[in-house]
């Protein structure tokens, strides 16, 4: 009988700081905007898309929209929804 696979959902292991920063840092480190604004819609499920709707003002649904793998969040949205996560958005010089 065949294995059942079951969807994988990365949200379920970020359950500290530090494997939210690190998830995070590797989003960054690939450079494509979509995969990263994937990337933030995955920690805002983790830390709960209704608290993180109600500290930017923003709608759940407009979240969901906005960091899914289609969504092209403005960068206004994706600050919002960093500081609500409690990150910090920072440059640095190109290696």
């Amino acid at each position: 009988m065949p294995e059942k696979l079951t969807t994988y959902d990365p949200a379920e292991d970020l359950s500290s700081d530090e494997a939210i920063a690190i998830f995070m840092a590797e989003a960054f480190e690939t450079e494509d905007s979509g995969y990263i604004a994937h990337a933030l819609g995955v920690v805002a499920r983790a830390k709960g898309m209704t608290q993180i709707a109600k500290q930017t003002g923003l709608s759940r649904e407009q979240l969901y929209r906005s960091f899914s793998g289609d969504g092209n969040p403005t960068l206004k949205t994706t600050i919002a929804v960093m500081n609500a996560l409690g990150m910090q958005l920072t440059t640095r010089p190109h290696p």
